[in-house]
């Protein structure tokens, strides 16, 4: 009879996800690998899409739209940024009400919506630009507002996808199994070597496209592979594991402060299993939610799990405003720990946003001529940071860490926290090398009285290192944290850390906004043309990449203090 038992229990999943007709899932039928490969599918599709818009869109509104430097920077980042807060809205939704599978859904058909608009914007007569013989455009008032509402429909669209897809691939792994855990911290690699994928296609061909035949096929084609993401996503539906919404995380977490302060004059007792828990074993008062394990740090919130004779109304029923459970408090400690490691992402991604921005510029006054014939777009150059993310993904799963394993003991090579430093060491590496190279080609244009021209003699491929040092530094950094704002979430909030992790690239492009900002107001206060002016050979764009690598240095210093304080949560549970 037990060994009846142990068979049905070893057949279902142990962490609490469904098939599609919200039954237990069969391991045997469901997740894995098998179900992968509709998950990646579509989120290389997404990925072609949105690299297709985010790559070249600094060039359209200079071209297009008739922006000038700083306006176009300032546009491209304030979009971007907004692509990373709207995760927020999708996390919440997914988390307490929709699931990620039904948010993922909603959100791309809002998404496709958007990028039919903005391929309409391009390529109907009335709705695009008119220009002139020399390719000067003045857009009016109705064009812009159909462009930037095609535009931030998309924003809003990638909100419900970016803080679920990768949530709902790992998803696919039991953390109760052993082999299934191993193959999830392998699943963030390779999706992002699908991310690459897509945004290598954008980075070649789509903006190749953009530049040689037209806006509207070099946003019509995007807006097809969009379609596309959605079809592979429902393709697999028949093999998915979801994981059941467990209502409103906020309010839990508002439960537990409101609980706390109400108990402030309560002592904490010193054995932890004093404090208050349901009796289930492993599962929490949230349905499909593991159990957490009680921490020390940040003990003030453990009064909210203090039992008292108030805590319960009508003899029996608790006031959950009161009495907070072990594992709703220990929810609010793991968001807390999480957050100085979230704020050192973003100088990060201030680094990294310059590759659609400052680096495109930059590679605007070189020397574009591959052959006589042929000039390379400076976007495409974005290229050899795809390029170096698919090189790395492989190496780095494969060969390093099978090599760092022997001397660190650890099975995944390096905790998350050493992989994303080594990320945060490379990214300072690759603004020392743009700065460098700004240098040397303003040092060109002074010598030889350059100023006028539109293209410095010097090669556009000098860019090249850069660009594969940044995407050397993303396998390191945005992978692992990828994965680590996963695994260090509770249950109940993935898709709602996943977006925090997201939000980091969001306020890394406002605060590369706001650098651009200050930086030109106060370099052209006495008349000059200024860091970064219209014609960059007046300007000094090495010292703005020489001030991110600065600011790159004081943050590295300020995440490995927060990383040595950093507590790894525990769920019961698991092998971990």
């Amino acid at each position: 009879m037990s060994e009846f038992c142990n068979d049905e229990v070893d057949k279902y999943t142990n962490d609490g996800t469904t098939d599609y007709r919200n039954n237990p899932a069969i391991k045997q039928e469901t997740g894995t690998w098998k179900a992968c490969p509709y998950i990646l599918g579509n989120e290389c599709c997404e990925r072609l899409a949105y690299y297709g818009i985010n790559t070249n869109l600094v060039n359209y509104l200079k071209i297009q739209m008739n922006e000038n430097n700083v306006a176009a920077v300032n546009n491209v980042t304030n979009w971007s940024g907004t692509c990373y807060v709207t995760p927020l809205l999708g996390a919440f939704l997914a988390d307490a009400y929709l699931g990620r599978y039904w948010t993922i859904a909603t959100f791309s058909t809002i998404y496709v919506f958007g990028m039919t608009v903005l391929t309409l914007s391009a390529s109907v007569n009335g709705l695009k630009p008119i220009c002139d013989d020399k390719n000067a455009c003045v857009p009016n008032g109705l064009q812009k507002a159909v462009f930037y509402t095609g535009l931030y429909l998309i924003a809003l669209g990638t909100g419900g996808i970016k803080p679920c897809v990768s949530s709902f691939g790992a998803d696919q792994f039991d953390d109760s199994d052993e082999s299934e855990k191993k193959s999830k911290s392998s699943f963030f690699n390779w999706f992002y070597l699908s991310i690459n994928i897509g945004a290598l296609v954008a980075a070649t061909v789509l903006v190749w496209i953009q530049t040689n035949v037209g806006w509207g096929w070099g946003f019509g084609i995007p807006a097809v592979a969009m379609a596309l993401a959605v079809v592979s996503f429902f393709s697999g539906t028949r093999l998915y594991r979801k994981q059941r919404p467990g209502g409103s995380p906020l309010t839990r977490i508002c439960q537990v402060i409101v609980a706390s302060f109400r108990k402030v004059g309560v002592d904490v007792p010193k054995d932890k299993f004093d404090l208050y828990e349901t009796e289930e074993e492993h599962e929490s008062a949230v349905k499909g939610s593991r159990k957490l394990e009680h921490t020390e740090k940040l003990s003030f919130f453990d009064k909210a799990a203090v039992e008292t004779l108030s805590d319960r109304k009508n003899g029996s029923k608790i006031n959950t405003w009161r009495l907070c459970t072990v594992t709703q408090v220990e929810e609010l400690k793991a968001i807390i720990n999480l957050l100085p490691i979230w704020a050192t992402g973003i100088i990060f991604s201030a680094v990294y946003s310059q590759m659609g921005t400052l680096f495109v510029l930059q590679g605007n006054t070189m020397n574009l001529h591959v052959i006589k014939s042929f000039e390379i777009p400076s976007a495409t150059l974005s290229l050899f940071d795809t390029v170096s993310v698919i090189f790395w993904v492989p190496v780095y799963d494969k060969f390093i860490v099978p090599f760092a394993r022997k001397y660190t003991g650890n099975k995944n090579g390096f905790t998350q926290l050493q992989r994303m430093a080594i990320g945060l060491v490379i990214s300072i590496l690759a603004m020392a090398i743009a700065g460098t190279l700004e240098m040397i080609r303003l040092n060109m244009v002074r010598e030889n009285n350059y100023y006028e021209f539109k293209h410095v003699p010097l090669s556009i491929f000098w860019q090249v290192p850069q660009y594969f040092v940044i995407g050397c530094a993303e396998v390191f950094t945005f992978i692992g944290q990828l994965e680590f704002f996963y695994e260090q979430a509770p249950d109940a909030m993935r898709s709602l850390c996943s977006a925090l992790s997201l939000t980091t690239a969001a306020f890394g492009n406002y605060l590369s906004t706001l650098l651009v900002s200050i930086v030109v107001h106060v370099s052209t206060r006495n008349g000059g043309p200024g860091w970064i002016p219209d014609n960059l050979n007046y300007g000094r764009l090495d010292y703005f990449f020489w001030l991110l690598a600065v600011l790159s240095v004081f943050n590295l210093g300020v995440y490995l203090l927060v990383a040595k304080w950093y507590t790894y949560k525990k769920a019961l549970g698991t092998s971990e």
